[in-house]
């Protein structure tokens, strides 16, 4: 099968980055990712250019990109320029130097460039309802995001090298200025009281932050949650901390700790002004909102967190993938379950593979690894814990050995996933990783008892190692295990 890529490169007011892609269409992974912080917005606060300076940086990046993407055999390479190109005098000179290194450069106007963002949100959050804040180096982007598509957007001169000038004229100033832009574009209009969805690198920054303030158990930036009550903690750790305390946290760059302040109390204005309840990041938006927006209808509306799934498990198979196949065997004994679990079985039954070639006295913790931390889309805290925990058990994983999490998802949930991973486990040692056998074979509960039923022909698959799985099995669903030999 010929690999596929795709990559992005993204010609911002900080920085300019390339980003290589690879896997399945609706939920590509992240295979190469470098930005140059060239910081082609700098110049625009002084004389309204880029200075000649991060005009060559940039444009070393950029003959750099062009060729690595083209010996990286990228099939389909976009570059956009933002802000910075988009308002500079010599933006088109800078265009132009681009050319000459064999790049075709689509600038995006502001409204385009909050499309692309809101786009970015839909792909890595589908149900997502609100608002898309993008916070770049030279502008911030909102985007309405509701029902799987992007509705009103604006862009406005708020990026955060723009930031220290507005705040230096005091904040009673700085709120009056923010409001005064907003409400001449119509904002928030009937969108007051939707929650944020937060895109860019500051924001991120900041989700770091709330991480170290509350020694957060789980520090994935995706899809967490920062509460409005929270932003009060977060202001007065940015006024209290230093820069070198800010660049001591784990993950923060020393250009996004410069600006946290800055971007904290444009956050806290702009939720004052919209009413936000709640803000969710989101590791997903411009660059991935590009490659969402090339997409045919039939491909956006796969379930990213499924395909993602489903490509790594075939990729990583013994003897081909049949995830699908191992979910719908164990299906009939949670059959209570909610939707939103069943989905979360069927993505770690289509990854139950992916931990068989590493150390087999580590297969458990590479699994549990691979659930936490991997590359999904469409997947929220508590989501990410019940696909660990299910692989965890899948792989022979010790109770005692996983991760705490009580804090955050109900341990009722936890305990069903290690279900889901003991089913799973008795799947693949009754079948040796192949489908077939699940085809002649059926797991129920009847009346207390856990039923393994094999069909005629298919009797020697019992053994002492599937009696084994099948009693750990029923020991965590509380029934007596039951070999039937039809």
């Amino acid at each position: 099968m010929p690999v596929l890529r795709s990559a992005v490169i993204d010609i911002g007011s900080n920085s300019v980055r390339l980003v290589v892609y690879e896997g399945a269409a609706r939920a590509p992974a992240v295979i190469f990712n470098e930005k140059v912080p060239a910081g082609l917005g700098r110049g625009l606060a002084i004389d309204g250019a880029i200075a000649p300076e991060d005009a060559a940086r940039g444009l070393a990046a950029l003959r750099r990109y062009a060729l690595l993407a083209r010996q990286m055999e990228v099939g389909d390479l976009q570059c956009v320029a933002t802000a910075a190109v988009r308002d500079a005098t010599n933006g088109a000179d800078f265009m132009a130097g681009a050319a000459e290194a064999g790049l075709e450069i689509r600038l995006l106007s502001g409204a385009e460039e909050a499309e692309a963002a809101g786009c970015g949100v839909l792909a890595a959050i589908p149900d997502a309802h609100g608002i898309a804040v993008d916070l770049g180096g030279g502008s911030l982007e909102l985007a309405e995001v509701a029902d799987g598509a992007v509705g009103r957007r604006a862009s406005f001169p708020l990026g955060v090298l723009r930031l220290p000038a507005l705040r230096g004229q005091g904040q009673q100033a700085f709120d009056r200025a923010v409001r005064r832009l907003l409400k001449a574009a119509g904002w928030p209009g009937d969108m007051a009281g939707l929650p944020l969805y937060l895109v860019g690198g500051s924001w991120r920054a900041l989700a770091r932050l709330d991480f170290e303030l509350t020694r957060y158990p789980l520090p994935v930036l995706d899809h967490h949650v920062i509460p409005r009550t929270a932003l009060r903690r977060l202001i007065r750790a940015t006024k209290r901390m230093s820069f070198e305390e800010l660049r001591a946290i784990p993950g923060m760059a020393s250009n996004r700790a410069a600006a946290l302040p800055d971007a904290t109390m444009l956050l806290a204005t702009l939720v004052d002004i919209i009413d936000a309840p709640q803000m969710t990041v989101s590791s997903s938006g411009l660059r991935e909102g590009l490659l969402y927006q090339a997409l045919d209808p039939a491909t956006r509306a796969q379930d990213p967190l499924i395909a993602a799934a489903e490509f790594e498990g075939r990729r990583l198979a013994r003897f081909g993938s049949h995830g699908r196949t191992i979910a719908d065997w164990i299906a009939p004994l949670f059959a209570s379950e909610t939707p939103a679990d069943a989905r979360i079985r069927l993505a770690a039954s289509l990854l139950s593979d992916v931990a068989w070639s590493a150390n087999p006295d580590f297969r458990a913790e590479r699994s549990t690894e691979i659930g936490l931390h991997g590359n999904w889309r469409s997947i929220d805290i508590p989501g990410r814990i019940l696909l660990a925990r299910a692989l965890h058990a899948g792989f022979g994983g010790a109770d005692e050995d996983f991760p705490p999490m009580d804090s955050l998802v109900a341990a009722e949930r936890v305990e069903r996933a290690r279900q889901w991973g003991l089913a799973i486990r008795l799947a693949q040692r009754l079948t040796g990783g192949v489908e077939a056998p699940l085809k002649a074979s059926a797991l129920a509960l009847v009346d207390g008892r856990l039923q393994l039923s094999l069909d005629p022909g298919w009797h020697h698959l019992a053994g002492e190692a599937v009696d084994r799985r099948l009693r750990a099995l029923g020991q965590a669903l509380g029934a007596k295990p039951e070999l039937v030999l039809l």
